[in-house]
């Protein structure tokens, strides 16, 4: 009998931990999706988003508003500098809870954080001359390649003196 009710503890403790286990992959495998349609526009350049479905890039604040972007470039751009659009009150980096993109190799929308951007190469985007994501570095290098980009860089590697470079600003 004492078996028995052991046995039966250990099981549900082993159900309860697959249940927590199995929840927890669900939350890290999340796919997410840049949630436009016809009437969205980019926050920087004021461009339907629908019209370029290669392009969009999203920030979602902690408030739970979402930004929307005609381009990574123009996403990027507002990240460095969120004063730049003080009706939107974002003050920082701090006030931003996710940062999307759209890989440019399967349209699928990606953590741009984790990303990896072409910057240099003979693709533009509706914004001009662009940083193209994509998920994998192998798919960036590729595209590189084919595309006569300039470089690879990570996110966090892009400096703004870049953005500001490509906007024709310097």
């Amino acid at each position: 009998m004492i078996k028995k009710s052991l046995l039966t503890l250990v099981l549900l403790a082993l159900s309860a931990n697959l249940y927590a286990i199995d929840d927890q992959m669900s939350k890290i495998k999340k796919s997410y999706k840049i949630d436009f349609n016809k009437e969205t526009v980019g926050l920087m350049r004021n461009i339907k988003l629908y019209k370029n479905p290669s392009w969009p890039a999203m920030i979602t604040l902690k408030n739970g508003k979402k930004l929307y972007f005609c381009s990574p470039k123009s996403m990027i751009e507002f990240y460095n500098q969120p004063g730049l659009r003080p009706e939107v009150d974002v003050k920082s980096e701090n006030d931003m809870a996710q940062v999307f993109v759209t890989d440019f190799n399967n349209l699928k929308t990606i953590n741009a954080k984790g990303a990896f951007f072409v910057y240099g190469a003979n693709i533009i985007s509706p914004a001009g001359d662009d940083m193209i994501p994509f998920e994998s570095y192998e798919h960036a290098q590729l595209f590189s390649k084919k595309h006569n980009g300039k470089r690879v860089m990570s996110f966090k590697e892009i400096p703004p003196a870049l953005i500001d470079l490509i906007n024709g600003k310097i």
